[in-house]
């Protein structure tokens, strides 16, 4: 039963907030305005890198009580710092070779002011996921859409993932209020967790699973 004491105010919130991004050094602080009405918090401002952008988001993600973040910082490179699209499109390529666990070859990366498009497909859902982040970090980078499908080898035992599935939530998040249900290859997440970084660990798990192709998330986050 949720009372008074569990209850988190805006106003505490918003302080939380800004003290994650004081707190995280890959974040901009000085930069970033924040607002919170009824737990949605509103991220607005300017930083010099997208890498910036997402750390202030996960700042807000991770803070107790946030219902949901909309991200409105504006991605402003320096003038004279700022790479070509040629010149990020080469990094971009070079990143993914150099992580061996990301099939560089079954991957296209295409570039448009500063913004990395990022097609093909891959086995395991967790490849997509890594490919991302890896340009994500990227200097230059204002953002990333991912389009690359997930293709396994090989279709999943249903209840065998299923059981496996159930088991790695309860030993990564230690939690029995998420249940797993798996429909053909795609993994249904239910339940409640308690807090973003939860939810996430939980997409990432049920990515992880071997003949996973899509997850489809339902969880609810919560007290």
């Amino acid at each position: 039963m949720t009372t008074a004491a569990t209850v988190r105010t805006d106003e505490r919130i918003q302080r939380d907030v800004l003290d994650e991004l004081a707190w995280d050094a890959q974040a901009q602080p000085n930069e970033i305005g924040v607002r919170v009405a009824d737990g949605v918090v509103a991220l607005t401002g300017r930083v010099d890198g997208y890498p910036r952008k997402w750390a202030a988001r996960r700042c807000a993600l991770r803070v107790r009580g946030v219902r949901a973040v909309a991200d409105d910082v504006e991605v402003r490179l320096p003038g004279e710092a700022g790479r070509t699209d040629a010149e990020i499109a080469v990094a971009a390529a070079r990143v993914l070779e150099w992580d061996s666990f990301v099939p560089a070859e079954r991957l296209d990366v295409t570039v448009s002011k500063g913004w990395v498009m990022l097609r093909g497909e891959v086995e395991f859902g967790w490849q997509r996921r890594t490919a991302e982040w890896e340009l994500r970090r990227l200097r230059g980078v204002r953002g990333v859409t991912n389009l690359v499908g997930v293709r396994p080898a090989t279709r999943p035992d249903v209840g065998r993932t299923r059981r496996d599935l159930q088991r790695a939530m309860r030993r990564g998040i230690g939690t029995q209020r998420v249940t797993v249900e798996v429909d053909g290859d795609t993994a249904v997440l239910a339940g409640v967790v308690r807090s973003w970084w939860e939810r996430d660990e939980a997409e990432r798990t049920a990515w992880s699973a071997d003949g996973v192709r899509a997850v489809r998330d339902r969880l609810v986050v919560g007290g």
